[in-house]
């Protein structure tokens, strides 16, 4: 058995930190996955450096503490966080290696071959750092367009304009047998339970907006290539509305730890028996 904890959409809040930190001392994971919007939002941004001053001391303590019992940190960031911390958050997988940061890239755990990746469709918010065009140029009403908002990063502005996540997950699978696969995506996948909005009523020039915010591109991955299982976030009241926090699309299990409420939604899995799962607050 390989227990493994995965948490998404901390916000930089330390009551949901020190709640995991806990249950990994208490469990002893074998990993635990990140799903992406771990620091402050930039309305609530602290002093100081929340990755230098608090998120890599902390995990580092854990490493001593455990020893050998260390479990691997697969992470990723969140379009609530800024790309400028990308930087550090490198700089401290390369010095402490207390965790794996793999956006865009794919790295093995036992038997599987775990895949990160952190943008999302277009949003209404003007931080564009970690947002794509999806499957296409087409922006749903009372989003931004990507080259409209603002980066913390220089980019060049032919992938702004043009990227999507489509071309991005063709380019990061490639060609690989993905039946044995986990993905750590912070966008959920189109028209599911896990990417449901609250956004009843809502209308832009007269007519509702879409509902469901979640990628096209990952929903398309997902059903082509029938992964083993797959790990979201981003849309905090989508199990709260829908009522469930997993959905499987044909032979896929897609897990959500994306919650509305104070609490760590903490989903326990083990990837040999992932229909097994359990999520719970604390």
């Amino acid at each position: 058995m390989a227990l493994c904890f995965f948490v998404s959409d901390l916000h930089g809040r330390l009551n949901r930190y020190q709640t995991l930190f806990s249950k990994i001392l208490e469990e002893k994971p074998a990993a635990v996955f990140l799903g992406g919007d771990l620091l402050p939002s930039f309305g609530n941004m602290r002093e100081g450096n929340f990755i230098q001053d608090y998120l890599s001391p902390e995990f580092m303590k854990l490493k001593i503490k455990l020893g050998d019992d260390y479990p691997r940190v697969f992470l990723i960031l969140g379009n609530d966080d800024s790309r400028s911390d990308e930087e550090d958050l490198i700089s401290c997988m390369m010095k402490e290696g207390v965790w794996e940061y793999i956006h865009n890239q794919s790295a093995q755990f036992g038997s599987h071959t775990v895949f990160g990746y952190a943008y999302v469709p277009p949003t209404p918010f003007m931080n564009k750092d970690w947002e794509r065009y999806d499957v296409s140029r087409y922006v749903d009403p009372g989003c931004i367009p990507p080259d409209e908002g603002w980066h913390s990063v220089e980019q060049a502005e032919n992938i702004i304009q043009y990227a999507t996540i489509k071309q991005d997950l063709e380019d990061l699978v490639g060609k690989n047998d993905l039946s044995n696969s986990i993905f750590l995506f912070h966008t959920p996948p189109y028209q599911t339970k896990l990417d449901r909005a609250g956004l009843d009523g809502k209308m832009i020039d007269y007519v509702p907006v879409d509902l469901h915010v979640g990628s096209i591109a990952v929903k398309d991955l997902i059903m082509d290539h029938q992964p083993l299982l797959t790990l979201h976030g981003h849309v905090h009241e989508s199990a709260r509305i829908t009522g469930s926090w997993k959905e499987q699309l044909g032979k896929t299990l897609t897990f959500s730890a994306a919650h509305d409420g104070p609490e760590l939604a903490l989903v326990r899995f083990d990837p040999d028996k992932p229909q097994d799962a359990v999520r719970e607050l604390f």
